[in-house]
């Protein structure tokens, strides 16, 4: 698509049902709800001593961890190899897996989700930016985390139900708006997820239908993502909150998107390596913006920046909640 694009998007014709569960593995953090000091091992603990622990611990694998670095993963399987071979005082070092799928704690529970449905794994390491091994994942940890977390945001709703709910019944004016902003840092991956997060926040308390709120978090998520790191100086989201729509839009003076067709293809991505090794740059973003929304559209210039529009329409929603 030539310099200058602008693209506008028609969303699909049925509109995800995005449940709170899978709203919230947007909003986690890994760290949040991993399992910390894990059982570990170094690369010169022998196999006859790896036996004794997984049997005892009853586990079917563990990190192999040195100085403090996450430098393998040693399975049951490797293990019964290693023994039919007559092999018990071989170390870990030698028979562990090298090559480790991965998460980071500042991460957000997708990720770990995503990887566990690729790869057919039941737990994943859980390092810092640092390399240093600092928990472990499992699905179980995502199903505990997801139940304690509804039960907190839960409790933390029935306190904050106010007056706000009613904002737009007790102004009087021709056309009632409120307009909220957030800036985005680059590359901060720590924080990545609060702009998307507050927003959602003050939605729910401004009395936001439910089903277009989770809507609304996972496409703010992931533009703030686009943002975060796609740009150079970041940008910034906002929300404008009408009586019959949300629309949030997503601005930038990044590089600009050079073909916005391609761009919108599944697991297509323009970040670079060293962003992809963080674990972020899937080339989902933009479809699942686009299958979130009631409409979608893209004005991007290379060397410029692009604008990300999103609309959500609450008629249907309020008619629903009404019936």
């Amino acid at each position: 698509m030539a310099e200058g694009a602008k693209g506008d998007q028609p969303a699909a014709a049925g509109k995800p049902s995005i449940s709170k569960s899978q709203e919230l593995v947007y909003e986690l953090k890994i760290g949040d709800i991993m399992t910390r000091d894990p059982i570990v091992v170094g690369p010169d603990c022998r196999m006859s001593e790896l036996k004794e622990i997984l049997r005892v611990k009853r586990i079917s694998g563990v990190p192999v961890v040195e100085a403090g670095r996450l430098v393998g993963i040693i399975s049951i399987e490797d293990l019964i190899l290693a023994l039919e071979r007559g092999l018990t005082g071989a170390r870990v070092g030698e028979h562990m897996t090298r090559q480790v799928q991965v998460v980071y704690a500042d991460e957000s529970v997708i990720q770990a989700v995503t990887k566990f449905a690729r790869f057919g794994y039941g737990r994943l390491p859980v390092v810092d930016r640092a390399g240093h091994m600092v928990g472990i994942v499992t699905q179980g940890d995502v199903v505990r985390g997801l139940l304690r977390q509804l039960d907190v945001q839960w409790q933390e709703e029935e306190i904050h139900r106010y007056r706000a709910s009613h904002i737009f019944e007790d102004i009087e004016s021709d056309q009632t708006g409120l307009v909220l902003r957030y800036r985005v840092a680059a590359r901060d991956f720590v924080r990545g997820g609060e702009a998307s997060s507050k927003l959602k926040r003050a939605l729910e308390r401004l009395g936001a239908p439910p089903p277009v709120v989770r809507r609304v978090a996972v496409a703010a998520y992931e533009a703030e993502t686009n943002l975060i790191i796609h740009t150079d100086s970041g940008g910034e989201l906002i929300a404008e909150v009408q009586p019959d729509r949300i629309r949030v839009v997503a601005l930038d003076t990044g590089p600009g998107i050079a073909d916005i067709d391609r761009a919108m293809q599944p697991g297509f991505s323009t970040a670079p390596d060293w962003i992809r090794e963080l674990g972020f740059g899937a080339g989902m973003g933009l479809n699942n913006i686009r299958a979130c929304a009631d409409e979608m559209s893209i004005e991007s210039q290379l060397g410029t920046g692009t604008r990300l529009e999103v609309i959500f329409h609450l008629a249907m929603e309020r008619k629903k909640e009404a019936a």
